[in-house]
Protein backbone atom coordinates (compact mmCIF):
# COMPACT_ATOMS: atom_id res chain seq x y z
CA UNK A 1 0.00 0.00 0.00
CA UNK A 2 1.48 3.46 -1.05
CA UNK A 3 1.72 6.70 1.14
CA UNK A 4 -1.32 8.36 -0.93
CA UNK A 5 -3.70 5.12 0.00
CA UNK A 6 -2.72 4.94 3.12
CA UNK A 7 -3.65 8.58 3.90
CA UNK A 8 -6.38 8.16 1.75
CA UNK A 9 -8.15 4.89 3.65
CA UNK A 10 -7.00 7.19 7.21
CA UNK A 11 -9.45 10.07 5.70
CA UNK A 12 -11.84 7.34 4.45
CA UNK A 13 -11.99 6.13 8.54
CA UNK A 14 -11.99 9.95 10.16
CA UNK A 15 -14.60 10.95 7.46
CA UNK A 16 -17.03 7.59 8.44
CA UNK A 17 -16.25 8.13 11.44
CA UNK A 18 -17.78 11.39 11.50
CA UNK A 19 -20.82 10.38 9.42
CA UNK A 20 -21.54 7.88 11.76
CA UNK A 21 -21.62 10.09 14.62
CA UNK A 22 -22.77 13.33 13.33
CA UNK A 23 -24.31 12.65 10.23
CA UNK A 24 -22.13 14.97 8.37
CA UNK A 25 -18.45 13.68 7.27
CA UNK A 26 -18.28 13.90 3.72
CA UNK A 27 -17.82 18.00 3.58
CA UNK A 28 -16.74 18.49 6.91
CA UNK A 29 -13.91 16.48 6.54
CA UNK A 30 -12.88 15.07 3.34
CA UNK A 31 -13.01 18.28 1.47
CA UNK A 32 -10.36 19.96 3.44
CA UNK A 33 -8.49 16.48 3.95
CA UNK A 34 -8.66 15.96 -0.22
CA UNK A 35 -7.35 19.38 -0.72
CA UNK A 36 -4.30 19.30 1.84
CA UNK A 37 -3.05 15.70 1.78
CA UNK A 38 -3.82 13.80 -1.02
CA UNK A 39 -3.47 17.70 -3.84
CA UNK A 40 -6.94 17.44 -4.99
CA UNK A 41 -8.80 20.09 -6.87
CA UNK A 42 -11.28 21.88 -4.71
CA UNK A 43 -14.25 21.01 -7.57
CA UNK A 44 -13.21 17.72 -7.65
CA UNK A 45 -12.75 17.59 -4.21
CA UNK A 46 -16.13 18.85 -3.67
CA UNK A 47 -17.53 16.44 -6.26
CA UNK A 48 -15.81 13.19 -4.92
CA UNK A 49 -17.02 13.92 -1.41
CA UNK A 50 -21.10 13.98 -2.99
CA UNK A 51 -19.50 10.65 -3.88
CA UNK A 52 -18.35 9.66 -0.90
CA UNK A 53 -21.38 10.35 1.15
CA UNK A 54 -23.83 7.99 -0.30
CA UNK A 55 -22.25 4.72 0.81
CA UNK A 56 -21.52 6.41 4.04
CA UNK A 57 -25.03 7.21 4.42
CA UNK A 58 -26.34 4.02 3.29
CA UNK A 59 -24.37 2.14 6.02
CA UNK A 60 -25.57 4.51 9.12
CA UNK A 61 -28.89 4.73 7.60
CA UNK A 62 -28.99 1.12 8.31
CA UNK A 63 -27.66 0.89 11.64
CA UNK A 64 -30.01 3.66 12.81
CA UNK A 65 -32.94 1.82 11.00
CA UNK A 66 -31.93 -1.33 12.83
CA UNK A 67 -32.38 0.67 16.08
CA UNK A 68 -35.80 2.53 15.24
CA UNK A 69 -34.20 5.95 14.60
CA UNK A 70 -35.34 6.64 11.60
CA UNK A 71 -38.37 9.21 10.53
CA UNK A 72 -39.48 8.15 7.32
CA UNK A 73 -41.56 11.23 6.60
CA UNK A 74 -38.42 13.03 6.72
CA UNK A 75 -36.80 11.39 4.98
CA UNK A 76 -38.70 11.36 1.96
CA UNK A 77 -39.73 15.08 2.39
CA UNK A 78 -35.94 16.62 2.67
CA UNK A 79 -35.18 14.01 0.18
CA UNK A 80 -36.92 15.73 -2.46
CA UNK A 81 -35.72 18.79 -1.71
CA UNK A 82 -32.22 17.79 -0.98
CA UNK A 83 -32.19 16.57 -4.76
CA UNK A 84 -33.38 19.74 -6.30
CA UNK A 85 -30.64 21.51 -4.30
CA UNK A 86 -28.68 18.85 -5.24
CA UNK A 87 -29.21 18.91 -8.93
CA UNK A 88 -28.84 23.07 -8.69
CA UNK A 89 -25.72 23.10 -6.50
CA UNK A 90 -24.14 20.20 -8.94
CA UNK A 91 -25.08 23.01 -11.80
CA UNK A 92 -23.80 25.62 -9.93
CA UNK A 93 -20.55 24.28 -8.80
CA UNK A 94 -18.58 24.83 -11.95
CA UNK A 95 -19.47 28.32 -12.79
CA UNK A 96 -17.53 29.07 -9.27
CA UNK A 97 -13.74 29.94 -9.02
CA UNK A 98 -12.12 28.08 -6.44
CA UNK A 99 -11.41 31.08 -4.67
CA UNK A 100 -14.84 31.52 -4.07
CA UNK A 101 -15.84 27.72 -3.32
CA UNK A 102 -13.48 27.88 -0.55
CA UNK A 103 -15.18 31.19 0.76
CA UNK A 104 -18.93 30.33 0.92
CA UNK A 105 -17.37 26.73 1.83
CA UNK A 106 -15.77 28.04 4.79
CA UNK A 107 -18.75 30.71 5.76
CA UNK A 108 -20.97 27.81 5.63
CA UNK A 109 -18.45 26.06 8.31
CA UNK A 110 -18.09 28.80 10.55
CA UNK A 111 -22.42 28.99 10.70
CA UNK A 112 -22.54 25.39 11.36
CA UNK A 113 -20.01 25.34 14.13
CA UNK A 114 -21.52 28.71 15.56
CA UNK A 115 -24.90 27.36 16.07
CA UNK A 116 -23.42 23.87 17.08
CA UNK A 117 -22.11 25.74 19.94
CA UNK A 118 -25.17 27.84 21.05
Amino acid sequence: MGKKSLISAVIGIITGLANGLFGSGGGTIVVPAMERFLKVEPHKAHATAIAIILPLSFLSMFIYLKNGDINWLNIILISIGGMAGGFLGARLLNKISDKWLHKIFGLFMIIAAVKMIL
